[in-house]
């Protein structure tokens, strides 16, 4: 009987993320794809659908006759979504590897910091994950417009002698998604850097190595794994990122999150917004798949 228990409960246990993909993932990625393969029309919805389960086995063999491609045809056509396509990853690529460059000094300072001292550390990382995502966006408004604390403090302290045009840029951009994902780059480096062996730095210098050489042939290639998730959850959702672009990058920037809520709400053309959607999708793939890779080799160098 203990067994029979045991073996339900690993079972339930499989089960309930395969489930959770099911149900949040692969049904609403289905429907998006559905919805990317009608043609649009004057109606609630707008479009006509493909895929209808309601009609029946006949009507949806005819149904799956009648779907086009022609959404991802256009978007083939028109340089409007490829350019914005290319300017999401560009903003995005850009905004990680800056993510970067900041988390990594401050995750290595916390994993070198005392016991003691590291849960008030990562409290403060995580500390703005307590106040609301928008309202956090929205002060730095406040601080980047050109009457705006960050050029009140440099005109008061003589480094510029005009306001700087930062926010409705790309630079504005960069500094919100820094800002709000910077704890996502900071915390998986820091567990790799927490639970690395620092007798094999000790060792290195011992060899000979500097402690700069040290730390860039022993230190950081012992935390790739966090580097590359970090990198990850940073990326990912930057691409994709629509109210940061939106508040902060003005009517002119040119990202594939606004182009996909315009499409939807002002254009009012699901289908087309469902093909953006689903290409978006496949092109993170890339990123995942790399990622899911690195993981596979690192856990193998690990064993």
């Amino acid at each position: 009987m203990a067994k029979f228990g045991s073996a339900l409960f690993n079972r339930l246990v499989i089960i309930i993320p395969y489930a959770w993909l099911l149900f949040f993932f692969l049904i609403p990625f289905f429907i998006v794809i559905r919805i990317s393969l009608s043609e649009t029309a004057v109606a609630m919805p707008p479009y006509l659908p493909v895929f209808d389960l309601a009609s029946g086995i006949g009507g949806f063999i005819d149904n799956i006759k009648q779907f086009s491609i022609d959404n991802y045809i256009w978007l083939t056509e028109d340089a409007l979504y490829t350019k914005a396509y290319i300017s999401s990853l560009w903003i995005a690529g850009v905004s990680t590897f800056l993510t970067l460059l900041i988390a990594y000094p401050v995750a290595y300072g916390m994993a070198q910091a005392p016991n003691t001292i590291r849960p008030t550390l990562l409290m403060l990382v995580i500390l703005p994950f307590w106040t609301s995502f928008l309202i956090r966006v929205y002060a730095w408004i406040a601080i980047l417009k050109p009457e705006g604390l960050l050029n009140q403090l440099l005109l008061t302290l003589g480094v510029i002698d005009q306001p700087l045009i930062i926010l409705n840029t790309n630079w504005a951009i960069y500094i919100g998604i820094v800002y709000s994902y910077l704890p996502f780059m900071v915390l998986p480096i820091y567990s790799s850097l927490e639970k690395m062996d620092h007798s094999l730095t000790e060792a290195a210098q011992d060899l000979g190595c500097t402690p700069i050489r040290a730390f860039w042939r022993v230190t950081f290639p012992l935390s790739m794994p966090g580097v590359i998730a970090g990198c990850m959850l940073v990326f990912i959702p930057a691409v994709g990122e629509f109210v940061i672009p939106d508040l902060l990058g003005g009517s002119e920037t040119l990202m594939i999150g606004k182009t996909l809520w315009n499409e939807f709400n002002a254009n009012r053309d699901w289908p087309v917004s469902a093909a953006v959607a689903t290409i978006l999708l496949l092109i993170l793939v890339v990123p995942i798949m790399f990622f899911q890779h690195a993981q596979a080799k690192a856990d193998g160098a690990g064993k």
